[in-house]
């Protein structure tokens, strides 16, 4: 239960973030690397989601993943400032859930090895 209380607070972040109007976000030089930040935002979706999932449908925390992102991209669109359905953030989701969904399981593996 505390697994998926982590993926729900988490999303209500992402979903808060994206709820800001565009002259609300700070305006930090790293910002203008939203792709990279989209991978690395969405990387901590997938761990998260993987872990709730558990080892053996560890890779559903993938297409989860890219079904709140694509949803994440329709609610900006109705964001003052914000442009929605960017194809490029959605692909970037789909990486970073893909990422930290893989680390999910291959640290597992890892360590099932070691042990």
């Amino acid at each position: 239960m505390t697994r998926w209380l982590l993926v729900l607070v988490y999303a209500a972040l992402v979903f808060y973030g994206s709820s800001r109007p565009g002259n609300d976000l700070p305006h930090w030089s790293f910002m203008a690397h939203d792709k990279i930040l989209h991978t690395l935002e969405y990387s901590l979706l997938g761990l998260l989601l993987a872990r709730a999932f558990g080892l053996r449908h560890w890779w559903l925390a993938i297409p989860v993943g890219l079904a709140f992102g694509i949803g994440d991209e329709l609610h900006q669109s109705f964001v003052a400032g914000r442009m929605g359905n960017d194809l490029g953030d959605m692909t970037a989701d789909l990486v970073g859930s893909a990422l930290g969904a893989g680390a999910f399981y291959g640290f597992h593996r890892f360590v099932r090895r070691v042990t």
